[in-house]
Order: C-alpha cells, then sequence, then structure tokens
C-alpha cells in the first residue's frame, strides 16, 4: 500500500496516537547514527528507535501491535535535541507519524519536522501527562486535531495546544510545502524562463 505523506494545508489531523515517555530525547535515539549512509529516506521507518526497540525486545511502542495505525506521537520535553539531522523527523514520517504533541522542542527538530508538514505542538506538562495517560489507558481512540482551534480531542477530552505565530501560519496556508508551490507555480516560472535574456539568444 502506497503511504500517503503530508501535502498543502495542514488543518485537521485525526487518528489513534501513541506514547513515548522521557525528557531530552535526542536525534540519536530517534534514528541512531549508522542509518545515515542511506541514499534516501525511504526505509527509515522500519529504523526509527531502533536501538530502544531493539533493548526492549518487542515490547516499545512503535512495535506493539496495538499501536500499528497510530500517527499521532505524545512526548515530553526537549524532544528531538542533539544533532541536527533531518533524517530523525524523515524517519518519523514514513513510520507514519503525521502530528507531535509535547512540552518543548529542539528548534531544528522543530524546524525540520515543520518542512515535512508535520507540527510540532506545546502544551504544559500538566495537560501533556494527562493526555499521555489517556491515550495509554485506550490506545484505539481517535484523535481530532484542528489547527485552527489549536486544539485536540476525542469524544470526551479536549485539550489546548499552542504553535508559534510563523509556523501556524505556514502550516493553515500551505506555505511549508516547497515543491508544491514550485510545481503549481509551473507556468509562471516558465513565463519568466522565457523572457530572461541570458536564456534566449542573447547577443553580446
Amino acid at each position: 500500500m502506497k503511504q500517503e505523506f503530508p501535502k498543502g494545508e495542514i488543518n485537521t489531523i485525526s487518528g489513534p496516537s501513541l506514547v513515548i515517555k522521557g525528557d531530552d530525547i535526542d536525534t540519536d535515539r530517534i534514528i541512531p547514527a549508522r542509518f545515515l549512509k542511506c541514499v534516501s529516506f525511504s526505509a527509515l521507518g522500519e529504523q526509527v528507535f531502533a536501538d530502544d526497540r531493539k533493548e526492549l525486545q518487542g515490547n516499545h511502542p512503535f512495535d506493539l501491535e496495538q499501536h500499528k495505525g497510530s500517527n499521532i506521537l505524545v512526548v515530553n520535553d526537549n524532544f528531538g535535541c542533539g544533532s541536527s539531522r533531518e533524517h530523525a523527523p524523515q524517519a518519523l514520517m514514513r513510520w507514519g507519524i503525521r502530528l507531535i504533541i509535547g512540552e518543548s522542542f529542539a528548534e531544528i527538530f522543530f524546524g525540520n519536522c515543520l518542512a515535512l508538514g508535520i507540527p510540532c505542538m506545546t502544551a504544559s506538562k500538566q495537560e501533556i501527562t494527562k493526555l499521555q495517560n489517556l491515550v495509554r489507558e485506550n490506545p484505539n481512540q481517535i484523535w481530532d486535531f484542528n489547527l485552527k482551534e489549536l486544539s485536540i480531542s476525542n469524544q470526551k477530552e479536549s485539550f489546548s495546544l499552542d504553535l508559534e505565530g510563523g509556523a501556524y501560519k505556514m502550516l493553515f496556508s500551505g506555505k511549508w510545502d516547497a515543491t508544491s508551490q514550485l510545481l503549481d507555480a509551473e507556468e509562471k516560472i516558465n513565463n519568466i524562463v522565457k523572457n530572461l535574456p541570458y536564456l534566449n539568444n542573447f547577443k553580446y
């Protein structure tokens, strides 16, 4: 089955969630350095949290059958710290993650996620703990994220979320997606190229 990646405006996301507990989870844990030699990102989803998963021998949240199909990840403080490797959000996205909610995120990781159309939303430690407990109690429940309302909810509970204004505008408008913007502007770009003298039989 072909995997669908984020594209255009990111206004709503729905799906089950899973939890990764712990502060200061760095990019080397998310995707160990030995996997950075890959020619493309396509296989990184299989290696996300590879060392943690090996250590837990099938009991890591990313290995549990109950979390297959989950697309929302709930984490704690300073998630994605360490190196600036873009492989970390690529690995999460290719596993299936489309939204991350936590207490805070490392700045470069946040930017790398934004460039892929993955919102990194924040909430207080108290709210994150409550949300994580609800997710763990019922991992199959569906959560509905609404960017406009800056909230995530199930049928009983709702949580307010925060997002920096610039990132909000990029996700809401679709301007995070530079590739799609270029493709949509193909005709305009071609017209500009046709009118550039140094590309059209320019003579000294």
